[in-house]
Order: structure tokens, then sequence, then C-alpha cells
């Protein structure tokens, strides 16, 4: 019985110690917690931003609310309002999109609440820009200094394209508004007068995929 007994509680530790090393050696996982595609692991928010020809006319169906399509050549515009992540309008093939994510950093120290990756995927040398806005009361445009882009180094099978963090970028506009030579740092939705939005500008990039993580960054 004792021999019985053993074997049992031997066996049950063998298990546990085999489940903890599966976990632990997760493929893709690192030491640092980022996956081998550049991006951290755990639960995220995507986003798909989709290419598509000026002809074709995108299926607005089923596409859960995480895709926005737009074309594979020119500028539109992504409107951003806050709230829950969720696509309000995903066809920006007509000119303009619209996109709802949470305030990035309410009190402006430069400690976000959530993070945001992206990467490009699709033929190689294809890309794409991000250039983050807003309209002040008075209906003027202001562009930000810090943009991003995104370009495809390889296709998806080659595993080369990872992720990188732009969170200081796109969840902020840099500009200079009171005239005095340096920009002064505005996160997304800091005042309500203010309307928000990212120009997205295709050099035949068919696939930007972002990700938002509930980590924070420090831009500072």
């Amino acid at each position: 019985m004792k021999r019985t007994l053993l074997a049992i509680v031997l066996a049950v530790v063998m298990v546990v110690s085999l489940a903890g090393f599966a976990i632990a050696a997760k493929p893709g996982n690192t030491e640092d917690g980022f996956g081998g595609n550049g991006a951290p692991s755990g639960f995220h928010y995507n986003l798909n931003i989709i290419g598509t020809p000026g002809d074709k006319n995108p299926d607005m169906n089923n596409n859960n609310g995480h895709r926005i399509f737009v074309p594979l050549e020119g500028r539109i515009r992504i409107m951003l309002s806050e709230g829950p992540f969720a696509v309000l309008d995903a066809n920006g093939t007509d000119g303009q999109a619209a996109f709802q994510l949470p305030a990035p950093d309410p009190e402006n120290d430069g400690i976000t609440t959530y993070s945001v990756f992206v990467r490009g995927l699709g033929k190689k040398g294809k890309s794409a820009s991000i250039e983050p806005g807003f309209i002040d009361e008075y209906g003027n445009e202001w562009y930000s200094t810090a943009t991003v882009t995104v370009e495809s180094k390889n296709d998806r099978s080659k595993g080369n394209n990872k992720f990188t963090n732009v969170s200081r970028e796109l969840l902020y506009v840099y500009v200079d508004m009171d005239g005095d030579g340096s920009d002064e740092r505005y996160p997304l939705f800091c005042e309500e007068l203010w309307e928000f939005f990212w120009d997205y500008d295709n050099s035949g990039l068919k696939l930007c995929q972002m990700r938002f993580y509930e980590i924070p960054t420090d831009v500072n």
C-alpha cells in the first residue's frame, strides 16, 4: 500500500513539474515577457488596418469590430473618439473611418495606461505612415511632429516582421501651439473641444496590425 501511495505521489509531482515546464517554455515567449514577434504576452485588443484596391467594395460584414479597410494607395483619416476599444466606421475607402479607444494618459504625466504596438505585413518594401493630429475649437488642424512609418520587411511566412511599441507617437500629439519654439505634448482626448485623428497614408501596405495591451509605457 505504501509503495502504491508513493508511486501515485511521485506521478503527480512529475505531472505538475512537466506542466510548469511547458508553461515556462511556451513557444515564442522570452525571459522579458515579450514574444518572438516583439509583442508582449497577455490579453490585448487587435485592430487590423487592411489595404484594398481602390476599385474594390470591401465587405463590412462579420468584421467583429476589429478591422478598418483603407485604399492601397492614398491618404485617409481615422477619426478618434474616447471610449472602450471599438471600430465605429470600418470603411475608410471613402476617405474617412472611425475608431474608439480609451484616454491613454488622463493626467499627462507621460505614463500611459495602456500601450500600442504595430507591425506591417505584406509584400516587401510596402509601407504606410500614420500622422496623429487634432482639430482645435476654432477649426484649425494641428499635426504632430512625431509620426509612425509601418513597413512590411517580408511576408509573414518568414517571421521577420516584429511589433514595435509606438505608444509615444500614436497616443499623443506633439505641436508648438504657443509659438515658443518647443513642442508641447497633448495626450489623446486631453480636451473636450479638440477632435483627434490619425491620418493614414498608404503606399501599398496590405496589412497594418495594431495591438493594444494593458501595460504602461513611459514616454518621458
